[in-house]
């Protein structure tokens, strides 16, 4: 087969966002490897699914070998995969913390890992990685410290891979979201949820999309953290 196409991998990929950008991709012609704990197989040749928990590090190298051997290379990354646990911070059971942890940190680090050494063998690639507004601006009432703690790592982590690999040719980008319409959110939950944003509203799946496509079509941007999120990160 061919390798003259883009082959990006999503994380995450078997509903709300991560459903949606491997949409978009194929869109633009790219290749797809769309990896979830519970994904179903494609009709598409050219999007192939691979199930497994991303913070189990056999997960991810069956991700990247598989990407290698169907489609021979790994252009873009994006590190969709997250979990989000809303708990007064006295009340994070080891549970919570070890699988916050395990997909938030351990999933994006060993996923990247193996993505990036084959983009080293192209000297080009990109990653992207979806964090969290509230790492910038925390909202009374929206407990949310394991989410600071892991998603904030993952945009120190950005800036630090953004320099790192500056001069081989591989970008490192962050989208830091508001609150979006997903499956996540009930939608009797929209209007209260919107209105923690400047802009009085939730932001569309769409919005995520569009600033993941602008930064992997950007080859002088590497190292940002772009806020979607409605104002919530410039103040409130």
């Amino acid at each position: 087969m061919s390798t003259s196409q883009k082959v990006v991998v999503v994380t995450g990929a078997s509903q709300g966002i991560g459903a949606e950008l491997v949409k978009a991709f194929r869109k633009l012609d790219y290749r797809v490897v769309a990896t979830a704990r519970s994904v179903g197989s494609s009709d598409d040749p050219n999007v192939l699914t691979v199930a497994g928990d991303i913070a189990d590090p056999a997960t991810v190298q069956r991700v990247i070998a598989a990407a290698v051997e169907r489609f021979g290379r790994v252009d873009t990354l994006v590190n969709n995969a997250g979990i989000f646990i809303a708990k007064p911070f006295t009340q994070y059971s080891a549970e919570d913390y070890a699988a916050a942890i395990g997909v938030n940190v351990s999933g994006f680090f060993h996923i990247t890992q193996r993505a990036i050494a084959e983009m080293e063998k192209h000297a080009s690639g990109h990653v992207v990685t979806i964090t969290t507004s509230l790492v910038d601006h925390a909202i009374d009432g929206v407990p949310s410290v394991l989410a600071s703690l892991t998603k904030g790592g993952l945009n120190a982590a950005t800036k630090s891979l953004a320099i790192e690999y500056a001069k081989r040719g591989i970008r490192a980008n962050a989208v830091s979201p508001g609150i979006i319409k997903s499956p996540m959110h009930a939608e009797q939950t929209h209007a209260a949820l919107g209105a923690l944003h400047p802009m009085g509203h939730m932001g569309e799946m769409s919005d995520i999309v569009n600033a993941v496509l602008y930064l992997d079509a950007a080859p002088f941007v590497t190292g940002e953290i772009l806020h979607v999120d409605g104002g919530q990160s410039a103040g409130h």
